[in-house]
């Protein structure tokens, strides 16, 4: 079986590809009747839907993968712990599935960049859910030591005070693209002003 698309994917680090890659070389090797269960890479095919967010879509295929699959590689189980902690919500437990594996060189980069990803994930929903949290519970949030999430946040605009121990979040501003250019208002205006005269 060629995997080729699909390592120089991993190789080029495009991960938001490599659930497409996987789905459709699935599809063609299924369209061609060819036996393929025992070499399909199901670890990162399920790392690749659950880096680009479809739980769904990750739960249904390992939903799919046989029981005598699931039973002799524990990286596919690895990588399904982590799909667990997303689908419930378990957002400190989506570290300890990461870091409670010892992932093989091939997945070990997905599973490093996805963490990454994820740390800015739960940035973005602190910083829009919270004006104000404290240090325990952004670590936890951000799957950090206490020490470090102090420091991340603050490396990102946030303060901290150390005797309260809480986080103030400051929200970015919000940059609206303005739609129409004043060219294209004066057009208009034009425009509408033959219509009437």
């Amino acid at each position: 079986m060629d995997f080729s698309v699909l390592n120089e994917a991993l190789a080029s680090k495009s991960f938001n590809k490599i659930a497409d890659i996987c789905d459709n070389l699935m599809l063609q090797v299924a369209a061609e009747g060819v036996p393929f269960r025992d070499e399909w890479p199901f670890a990162i095919h399920l790392l690749g839907q659950i880096y680009i967010d479809d739980n769904n879509s990750a739960r249904f295929l390992w939903k799919s993968i046989p029981p005598a699959i699931k039973e002799s590689q524990l990286e596919v189980v690895a990588a399904w712990k982590i799909g667990q902690k997303l689908w419930t919500r378990d957002y400190a437990g989506v570290y300890e599935a990461i870091r409670g594996f010892d992932w093989t060189q091939q997945t070990q980069v997905l599973v490093a960049a996805f963490s990454e990803l994820y740390t800015k994930r739960m940035f973005e929903l602190l910083q829009s859910a919270y004006s104000t949290i404290s240090i325990q519970d952004a670590a936890q949030f951000l799957g950090m030591s206490e020490e470090d999430a102090s420091n991340y946040v603050l490396g990102q605009g946030w303060t901290v005070d150390p005797t309260s121990r809480m986080i103030t979040v400051t929200k970015q501003a919000i940059v609206k693209e303005q739609k129409l250019d004043p060219g294209k208002l004066q057009r208009l205006t034009e425009y509408v002003f033959h219509l009437e005269h």
